[in-house]
């Protein structure tokens, strides 16, 4: 016996968008981007679900964690990002990372730890409302409330406690 249906990939994007179910899944992705021939940077996650059949709000989810190494200066600077969970929106370029969410600025060996981090990947600026630690230098800034450069330079911090040396 012989059996046979016919269903047009677009009537399959409709059913996968309606049942929530991404139309691909990536285990162990490493992907590397490129611009002008340099890298500018490295994602790694041991699962990556694509749900990029949404029409409102295409997105990428990594459930199990994600690691961003961002390359700047030709690859002289560079920013790690790690995080245990982490939604990325294509459409605004915005991602979420949650859970044990750790920036190292590789440069000045700043360190920024929280639990929550809204990343705007256009504007290059990282937002919280979220308790945070901030390593930077000699200087320990604890707080609930950041925005920053990716870099972690020229931050603002909200609600703040900490050690902090100044010139004066």
């Amino acid at each position: 016996m012989l059996f046979s249906c016919s269903n047009s990939s677009e009537e399959v994007r409709n059913l996968l968008e309606e049942k929530n179910l991404p139309i691909g899944k990536a285990k162990n992705a490493y992907h590397v981007y490129k611009d002008s021939g340099s890298i500018t940077s490295k994602l790694i996650t041991p699962l990556l679900l694509d749900f990029s059949n949404r029409n409102k709000h295409p997105y990428n989810e990594f459930p199990k964690g994600i690691k961003i190494i961002n390359f700047n200066n030709n690859a002289k600077d560079s920013v790690t990002i790690l995080g245990d969970y982490a939604l990325s929106y294509a459409k605004t370029e915005i991602s979420e990372i949650r859970g044990n969410v750790v920036v190292l600025n590789h440069t000045d060996k700043s360190r920024l730890e929280t639990d929550q981090l809204f990343w705007d990947q256009k504007t290059k600026y990282f937002v919280s409302e979220k308790p945070f630690t901030l390593y930077k230098e000699k200087d320990t800034v604890i707080g609930i409330g950041f925005e920053c450069k990716e870099d972690l330079s020229k931050y603002l911090a909200k609600k703040t406690t900490g050690r902090l040396e100044t010139q004066e």
